[in-house]
């Protein structure tokens, strides 16, 4: 299997989870576009301020965030963002999407993967892995001597 092309993955797919993120966290609090790069970063997305201001100018353009710059002399003012009425519904049913998109592909998937044989036995053996059949059980795990 060949690997995805990343300029293709990141025009075509990742470029809305991002704006998905960003819209969650604006939910939460005012964000600036340094504290999103930071964020996004931090989860693995690479991506540039040449990319993420004009995302943001969009998702305000869109009426889903509504910004404000901070008090102070200067062209490069810090902008808040904020979520707005409209941002509020789309995130209401981008949550409903992902709930139902995450049951799909990873709920259903895991559902109806062939269950592979343990290294201690052969295809008949179904055994839980320790930690789920503790978790399934309620029992917490025993302490380890040193």
């Amino acid at each position: 299997m060949t690997a995805p092309d990343s300029k293709l993955l990141t025009r075509e797919i990742l470029l809305g989870f991002w704006k998905v993120h960003i819209l969650h966290h604006a939910a939460e609090h005012p964000i600036i576009g340094q504290w999103v790069l930071n964020e996004l970063r931090r989860h693995g997305y690479d991506i540039s301020p040449g990319t993420l201001y004009p995302l943001l100018k969009r998702l305000e353009r869109n009426g889903w965030l509504r910004s404000e710059a901070a008090a102070g002399d200067g062209k490069r003012r810090r902008r808040y963002y904020h979520l707005s009425k409209r941002g509020a519904a789309v995130l209401d049913v981008l949550r409903e999407t992902v709930v139902e998109l995450h049951h799909e592909l990873v709920e259903e998937a895991a559902a109806d993967a062939p269950r592979r044989p343990s290294r201690l036995g052969g295809p008949e053996d179904t055994r839980m892995p320790a930690a789920k059949a503790r978790r399934a059980s309620g029992t917490a795990r025993r302490p380890r001597r040193r």
